[in-house]
């Protein structure tokens, strides 16, 4: 890529870190087709095709986890026509770029519940995610109906399910029992389009995560602007609730 005045070239190699799992709430598509004249469901087709891009991004970067928030289970109070064509966008998307994703060594994954989506298209997820179950390059977890309180309600009843003594569950524990089990925690959440919310998004997993806000809607959050995100956590100091080790 040349360098420009614009747009400075991308040089990973002089991070000083890079996050192990970045999670993004994919927001604005919306408002980028209201700015264009289009249809709604017009920016979130805009968003899947764009969604491609910072795929890639991740495995050109060495990132190794990363978490999108495609749909919540608050999703569903929207407009028929605008869930139904959701739908049908995700179900493309698998048909057109599952080969791809797979033969870069992607693995798919799913949080969430998948029993409210078509017959066709939960096959579809179904399918994918065992075929690249083994691939390791990086871990693509897609929040389909994902809520975050769904999900600590959901291990809550598990934990109670199996019996174990109220003595006995620890942080450790409820960890186990998410739907992210085997999975680290968001090193880094990205949210685009300027919004100041979590919307009900990883609410557990993301209680230390570092957050990066920017005004950018998503069909515009390209490879440079996942660059700059990368760039602003590689000057984070992450402390957990503690203080810098050089102070008393």
């Amino acid at each position: 890529m040349s360098e420009t005045k614009d747009k400075p070239a991308i040089q990973i190699e002089s991070l000083q870190k890079l996050p192990n799992h970045v999670a993004i709430i994919m927001d604005g598509n919306g408002r980028w087709a209201a700015k264009r004249g289009l249809p709604r469901i017009e920016g979130h087709r805009a968003g899947t095709e764009n969604l491609r891009r910072v795929i890639r991004a991740c495995v050109e970067f060495g990132i190794k986890y990363m978490t999108i928030y495609a749909f919540s289970t608050e999703n569903w109070g929207r407009p028929k026509e605008e869930v139904e064509g959701l739908m049908h966008i995700l179900e493309d998307v698998i048909d057109r770029e599952f080969d791809e994703l797979h033969s870069e060594g992607v693995q798919l994954r799913h949080i969430g519940h998948l029993d409210a989506l078509p017959d066709t298209l939960r096959e579809k997820v179904q399918r994918a995610i065992e075929l690249t179950k083994n691939n390791d390059r990086l871990v693509l977890s897609l929040a389909f109906n994902y809520g975050g309180r769904d999900e600590i309600v959901c291990a809550v009843r598990s934990i109670i399910e199996e019996g174990i003594p109220s003595e006995d569950i620890t942080e450790e524990v409820v960890s186990r029992h998410m739907f992210t089990a085997d999975i680290p925690d968001p090193d880094l959440i990205v949210r685009t389009s300027g919004e100041m919310r979590i919307s009900n998004f990883l609410i557990w997993q993301g209680a230390y995560s570092e957050w990066y806000i920017t005004p950018t809607f998503w069909p515009d959050f390209d490879r440079e602007e996942f660059y700059n995100a990368l760039v602003e956590y590689s000057r984070r100091d992450r402390r957990y609730g503690k203080v810098h080790q050089e102070f008393p």
